[in-house]
């Protein structure tokens, strides 16, 4: 194999997997749907009523459509990435999203996350934690989830002008826990 190649393969297989497929969220419901994407991509989900972490594609419950809706994901070197983010429209229950080692997680996810009105609605906790490609712009862009409790942000190198940024941001959602471990 070419050096590089093994990298482009996989950049691809994970451009598939986060390929959004509308008739399965209309076959299977939004929160199944977002379910078998967000594990397919290495993360994992929990719903409400249940302290148990999903992770077994093959293990996902079945039962009428809606009957479990996620609450919790645990982005934890997944490769979620931004064309992937159109299965996160339909969900209403998400208190708690955490996005950890995400290569492909950058500024225009956390616009996209924000813009969600579902996330807008009902997202509480977010942490963000060693995603190189997150600069201020993401994080500012954050400013649109004002139910949001608790941000806990975590080894972000992108993040240069940190004290107006969170300034700009704790002006914006006065009720927001900020919790930070940056350089």
């Amino acid at each position: 194999l070419p050096p590089g190649s093994c990298r482009a393969f996989w950049g691809w297989l994970n451009a598939v997997f986060n390929k959004v497929d509308h008739e399965r969220i209309r076959a299977v419901g939004p929160d199944r749907a977002a379910s078998e994407w967000l594990l397919r991509c290495g993360a994992l989900v929990r719903y409400q009523g249940s302290p148990r972490w999903q992770q077994d594609y093959n293990g996902l419950p079945t039962g009428p459509l809606g009957k479990y809706k996620i609450e919790a994901i645990n982005a934890t070197d997944a490769c979620i990435m931004y064309r992937g983010f159109d299965y996160l429209d339909g969900l209403e229950h998400v208190t708690d999203i955490k996005l950890e080692k995400c290569m492909y997680i950058q500024d225009e996810c956390l616009q996209r996350l924000s813009e969600t009105s579902n996330l807008q609605k009902s997202l509480q906790q977010l942490k963000i934690i060693s995603c190189g490609n997150v600069t201020d712009k993401g994080i500012l862009a954050l400013h649109k989830l004002t139910n949001l409790e608790y941000l806990y942000l975590s080894d972000l190198p992108g993040i240069r002008e940190k004290e107006m940024t969170f300034r700009v941001l704790q002006q914006a959602l006065p009720n927001l826990e900020l919790e930070l471990d940056l350089e």
